[in-house]
């Protein structure tokens, strides 16, 4: 089969008119005006376009670029819309899009006969909308599906190309996967559109006389979707936190050639509660089935992948020691997985970004072995990759993207090499032009990903963009260390509810307990609690401490301010994860 081909039989409608009636919501495509459904506002039911369905005038009429699904909640069905788009490059020739802006349309006429518990649940599921409103990192192809990677789509039928785009989608990766449940059991194949959060950069190299196109694609995983410190480490299926496929794709005179990289977290049961200081402890949760856990990870590792090189980044000491030290011996008890330790923080340090060699000597020859796919003009393959690199650090961002793209350079040389673009001496890092743009891509990539899990971008930046750390990119370091700090602490818990409600994990049903009685915790700010207890008992002693200055009599207030301000923040300390959000819905596994 032709690489790239696509039925134009599913070619997906791309822009809708959005028809709002104050009884249902009308959506009608631009390109075939008589396609289209409608939504019921006051049942939430599905019907094809009619007749009657757009009759009359509505109140208010705009144009949407995709309907990501619906999700019903107590009081009706909401709808995702996508409002705003922005074509960002192309996959094997098809356009590629990232979503922009999104919006919930409600369908809740029912919401007025609810009760004020209801109310009060309902408002809070609405919140927790806004949030994935506002969700970073999402792509999609109207004529291609993007969630399968070149060597897995060439090996596929003939026929899996007229199938729907969502049929074709490897829902591992289909990020509004639950949301298009209803779209699809009324057979609306061409309005459903796979969502892939992850990443997706472009540029052309010159390389020489050879122009090239070099995309970079990072597919995330929604088994065990979540924060970075709500979702840690391996669910009982083997699901591990921060999944994500990464293919480095280079398009040269007819040839495509395709390599891949996975990361995720440490596949233990293991969690890192947030609670006020700046590294919370680990703890390894001792359970049972931790050694089925881990062979079901790498097993499924394999179906999809084949051999796996499992290269663990942490710290040998510390909480990230006695989990890393866990990690590898339940590694021993897997003859067919090789475990490689390598202390990221001792051999690199923060800035000596080249010592990676000592790790790429130590997996160079398996590495090599691995592979890369290549296929000719014609679709012939001449090349399979056979088996993957699997990398984790703690969070699976910062040296994890590091090491990603000091592999993916030896990669890309070879491949060069082999296609007769750069001699055996030649390398990437010799031609500073497009060495920028490969370096700049992974960054780019980096701090999306980890935008996406963290809340802010990535740290360790510098070292992909310039192979050493800069004076700007420390104080950057720095900045999102702080914004890394506050988001985990004071909005992952809200933005893990988000999740857990648009994936499904969490299924709104009034059988189902408020979520204000979960977790046995009220729903208000911790934060303003802790800020008002910390800076009014410092400011009290300071304004004592300078009353004391002219009057000795203030001196005996100052220390009572002062003993006061330190119980205060004793208090904090010894109650952090009270004054840290905390998801309601879900259980951490």
């Amino acid at each position: 089969m032709e690489v790239g081909s696509s039925s134009s039989n599913f070619k997906l409608y791309d822009q809708f008119e959005l028809l709002e009636f104050e009884d249902r919501l009308v959506f009608k495509s631009l390109e075939s005006p008589d396609k289209g459904f409608s939504i019921c506002r006051r049942q939430g039911n599905i019907e094809p376009l009619s007749d009657g369905s757009s009759s009359g005038k509505p109140p208010k009429t705009s144009t949407i670029y995709g309907v990501a699904g619906t999700i019903r909640l107590l009081a009706g069905t909401y709808v995702l819309v996508i409002t705003s788009r922005k074509e960002v490059g192309s996959f094997l020739g098809f356009p590629v899009y990232r979503v922009e802006s999104m919006k919930f349309l409600a369908c809740n006429e029912a919401l007025r006969f609810s009760n004020s518990q209801e109310k009060r649940d309902e408002a809070y599921f609405m919140s927790l909308l806004k949030t994935v409103e506002a969700t970073p990192g999402l792509y999609y192809s109207y004529e291609t599906d993007i969630t399968v990677n070149l060597q897995r789509r060439c090996k596929l039928m003939e026929a899996w190309t007229s199938k729907p785009l969502w049929k074709q989608a490897d829902p591992r990766f289909v990020w509004n996967n639950h949301l298009l449940e209803e779209l699809i059991e009324y057979k609306l194949d061409r309005f459903i559109i796979p969502l892939l959060q992850g990443s997706f950069q472009v540029t052309q190299l010159k390389l020489k006389s050879s122009p090239a196109t070099f995309t970079l694609l990072s597919r995330r995983c929604t088994r065990r979707l979540g924060t970075r410190m709500w979702r840690r480490g391996a669910n009982l299926e083997g699901d591990t936190a921060n999944f994500i496929e990464t293919e480095q794709l280079l398009e040269l005179e007819g040839f495509r050639c395709s390599s891949l990289q996975i990361r995720g977290s440490i596949p233990l049961l293991w969690e890192q509660i947030v609670d006020l200081s700046y590294k919370p402890q680990l703890r390894i949760i001792q359970h049972e089935q931790t050694p089925q856990v881990v062979e079901r990870h790498f097993n499924d590792l394999y179906q999809r992948y084949e051999e796996t090189i499992a290269v663990d980044l942490t710290d040998k000491h510390g909480d990230e020691g006695q989990l890393s030290a866990a990690y590898a011996e339940e590694m021993q008890k897997l003859p067919n997985v090789r475990y490689v330790s390598f202390d990221f923080h001792h051999v690199c340090g923060s800035s000596n970004f080249a010592n990676l060699q000592v790790l790429y000597d130590k997996i160079s020859e398996e590495f090599e072995k691995q592979g890369y796919f290549l296929i000719d003009k014609d679709g012939k393959i001449l090349e399979e990759q056979r088996g993957i690199i699997r990398s984790n650090c703690i969070d699976c961002l910062d040296r994890t993207n590091v090491t990603q793209s000091y592999l993916a350079q030896q990669t890309l040389d070879i491949q060069l090499q082999r296609l007769g673009v750069f001699t055996s001496t030649e390398y990437i890092s010799m031609f500073p032009e497009d060495y920028v743009k490969f370096r700049t891509l992974w960054a780019e990539q980096g701090d999306e990903i980890s935008l996406e899990y963290a809340g802010t971008h990535a740290l360790k930046g510098d070292l992909v963009r310039y192979g050493k750390q800069t004076v700007a990119g420390f104080i950057k370091d720095g900045m999102s260390a702080l914004s890394r700090y506050y988001v985990n602490n004071f909005h992952d818990g809200i933005r893990q509810d988000a999740l857990d409600l648009v994936s499904g994990r969490y299924t709104v049903s009034k059988s189902n307990p408020s979520p204000f009685q979960l977790n046995s915790f009220e729903s208000f700010s911790y934060l303003p609690v802790a800020s008002a207890l910390l800076i009014g008992g410092l400011t009290l002693t300071t304004f004592s401490l300078q009353q004391a200055a002219r009057n000795a009599e203030h001196y005996v207030s100052s220390v009572v301010w002062a003993g006061v301000t330190a119980g205060a923040m004793a208090l904090v300390k010894a109650n952090g994860r009270q004054f840290c959000s905390r998801p309601r819905l879900c259980r951490l596994l």
